[in-house]
């Protein structure tokens, strides 16, 4: 009995993880070289919440649960039309640029590598993309992040703008509902 106890312990997340990136990293010092792990996890629901994190340690299973945590702090909703994105947009971080394009539901993610993993996690099921810029997985992810940041629905614009979503929208849009 307490044996089941002891493993029954471990708790389940609400949130799904994924590592994207593992870098070795060295820094020279008097003595010689001291080497650490980076690590770029992102975190998700697979229901409209995303958050990307980065740690660093000696260990590598120390620096992912450090970027987990990470990445757990700085979570947020992504706005989505059904299982698309409101509209396209151009996500930017340092040298990178990701193009977000909205796409028909059954199209499925068109993305590769750090990008696909942070759209999966949002839960976004039929989007289309293109990296622009830098291919280095770090900057990638985080354009996508910046991207899906910038992201309104047609009811944010209506609300800010003080008018009705038929006003703001055009009827492709307000159809698409």
């Amino acid at each position: 009995m307490a044996r089941q106890e002891k493993f029954a312990r471990h708790e389940q997340s609400e949130f799904d993880k994924v590592t994207i990136s593992m870098n070795r990293v060295t820094k020279v010092v008097k003595g010689g070289k001291n080497t650490r792990q980076a690590a770029l996890v992102c975190v998700g629901d697979k229901k409209g919440r995303v958050g990307l994190g980065m740690g660093k340690a000696a260990e590598a299973v120390d620096a992912i649960n450090k970027a987990e945590t990470a990445a757990k702090h700085n979570m947020f909703a992504v706005p989505m039309v059904g299982t698309t994105i409101p509209h396209e947009i151009i996500g930017k971080f340092g040298s990178g640029s990701v193009l977000l394009l909205p796409a028909e539901e059954g199209t499925g993610v068109i993305a590769g590598g750090p990008v696909r993993a942070v759209l999966e996690m949002a839960g976004i099921q039929d989007i289309r993309t293109k990296s622009l810029g830098s291919n280095n997985p770090i900057n990638c992810a985080k354009a996508t992040i910046a991207g899906l940041q910038s992201l309104r629905t047609a009811e944010q614009i209506a609300a800010l703008r003080g008018k009705s979503v038929e006003e703001v929208a055009s009827l492709t849009l307000v159809e698409k509902k």
